[in-house]
């Protein structure tokens, strides 16, 4: 909240700010259950249900990004760790199938 004596001005400038925190928030909660839930999936070993969390995470991240709520290097190094989980679950799930 802007200071009090700073006048209607300032009041008139905290609406469309707790709007805007307001939405980065609720978009910022979105990306993290996203991320859960991807990273829950991956952990279970499940490869159909973690690629298709794996693409709902990252179009998040991508909007968030272009809209601002994010910055571009963020959302790249989450689409980056996201798909090493990926591939190391693919991996794991490659070598039961070789010792055999």
């Amino acid at each position: 909240m802007a200071n009090i004596e700073g006048g209607r001005a300032a009041r008139k400038r905290d609406r469309p700010t707790a709007k805007a925190n307001k939405r980065n928030s609720l978009a910022k909660a979105k990306l993290h259950d996203a991320h859960k839930k991807l990273f829950k999936a991956a952990d279970a070993g499940d490869k159909a249900t973690a690629e298709k969390k794996f693409k709902e995470f990252v179009s998040g991240l991508d909007k968030a990004a272009k809209k601002g709520i994010i910055t571009k290097n963020t959302a790249d190094r989450k689409k980056s760790r996201a798909q090493l989980r990926l591939n190391k679950m693919a991996k794991a799930a490659e070598a039961p199938a070789e010792a055999k």
